[in-house]
This record gives structure tokens, C-alpha cells and sequence, in this order.
């Protein structure tokens, strides 16, 4: 395995942007800003590109899907096809609602979860790739219908439990890319959940 595409979900437009459904953009542009790489929108892709040249490795591709999140695998699986990576060699970036806040879990198959944006990425794409999630849950009140839920904005005191997790999803992230899948899994998945009880 070689990861050669991190790809962070959401959806483009100001109205959009600290929303819940936006927290993938949210990591994939803190850890482009830890590199110190830069955004280039690249429109035969439906998406903004930064390119990572690792020394020693791969190049690896930074990519923010601007197709909307339910047409996500349209800009992932065009990218996949030009630079030839397979659907194991890519990273998705992306919010669970079933998984709590602060909290965040890999996995490398299932289904989408009713996920909108990982569905069009199974049907276009293909599966084996690695799925990133990142915890925004628990979905409150419970009747919410979980689009208006997604797309609602964190609270002041949401904001906070993402911004004191920021390291934690990204040093996951650079233990992802450094020491693969499996020894991350391990690591990552066993997180005790009293770290980040919401207030």
C-alpha cells in the first residue's frame, strides 16, 4: 500500500462553511497548512489540488472534492483514473454522525452509513478505500432529519471540542500516512471516549 490521494469532503459555497458536513475541508486544509502546501483548483478534476512531493516516497495528492458532497466520487474517481490510484492507495476525509464528537475512527471497507458524499464514492470509485471519520456526533435532538442536522452549524462550545482535537486528528492523519493502515487502525480505534464527553 501506498496512499497517493488524501481527499477531505464538503461542500463549496460560504453558506456551507462551518458546518457540520464541512468538517473533512476543515482537517484536509489544517494538515495542507501543516505542510505547507498550497490550493490550486483544477477543473478537469472538480477540485482544488495541492501536490506533496515526500522525499523518498510517492508523490501524494491533497484534493477538496467542489462537486458538492453528493457528487464527491465524480471528482475522486477522475483524479484516480489520470495519476492510475487505486481505490486502496486513497484516503477519505469525511464527518460520522454516529460517531461522537472529538472522536474520530479508520476503517477500509462497509457501507456508506447513509453518508451522501461516501456513497457516490463506493458507486464511482469502487471500495478498499480508507474512510477517515471524524466523530460529530451524537445527532440532537434525536428527531432532527439528519440532512438538517449535517448541514446545521457547530455550536461555540462544539467549536471548541474540534479545535482542542485538532492535533489528535492530525497527528491520526501523518501515523496514517507514516506507518499504514493497520498500525493505525490500532492506535486510533481503541481512543477511550471520556476524552472529549461534551458539556
Amino acid at each position: 500500500m501506498s496512499i497517493s490521494l488524501v481527499a477531505g469532503l464538503g461542500n463549496p459555497g460560504r453558506e456551507y462553511a462551518d458546518t457540520r458536513h464541512n468538517l473533512g475541508w476543515v482537517l484536509i486544509d489544517a494538515f495542507a497548512d501543516q505542510l505547507g502546501l498550497s490550493w490550486q483548483y483544477q477543473s478537469q478534476f472538480e477540485a482544488d489540488l495541492a501536490r506533496w512531493d515526500r522525499p523518498g516516497q510517492p508523490t501524494c495528492y491533497l484534493a477538496k472534492p467542489l462537486t458538492y458532497m453528493n457528487e464527491s466520487g465524480r471528482s475522486l474517481a477522475a483524479l484516480a483514473r489520470f495519476y492510475k490510484i487505486a481505490a486502496v492507495d486513497v484516503v477519505v476525509i469525511y464527518d460520522e454522525f454516529t460517531i461522537d464528537l472529538g472522536l474520530l475512527k479508520l476503517s477500509t471497507n462497509g457501507s456508506s452509513g447513509g453518508h451522501n458524499g461516501v456513497d457516490s464514492i463506493l458507486r464511482l470509485l469502487g471500495d478498499g478505500f480508507i474512510r477517515y471519520r471524524l466523530g460529530i456526533g451524537p445527532k440532537e435532538p434525536r428527531q432532527m432529519d439528519i440532512k438538517d442536522f449535517v448541514l446545521g452549524k457547530f455550536t461555540p462550545a462544539q467549536q471548541s471540542i474540534i479545535a482542542s482535537n485538532k492535533d489528535h486528528y492530525l497527528n491520526g492523519l501523518n501515523l496514517l500516512l507514516n506507518t499504514g493502515v493497520e498500525r493505525a487502525m490500532t492506535s486510533l480505534n481503541r481512543r477511550d471516549t471520556h476524552e472529549t464527553d461534551q458539556p
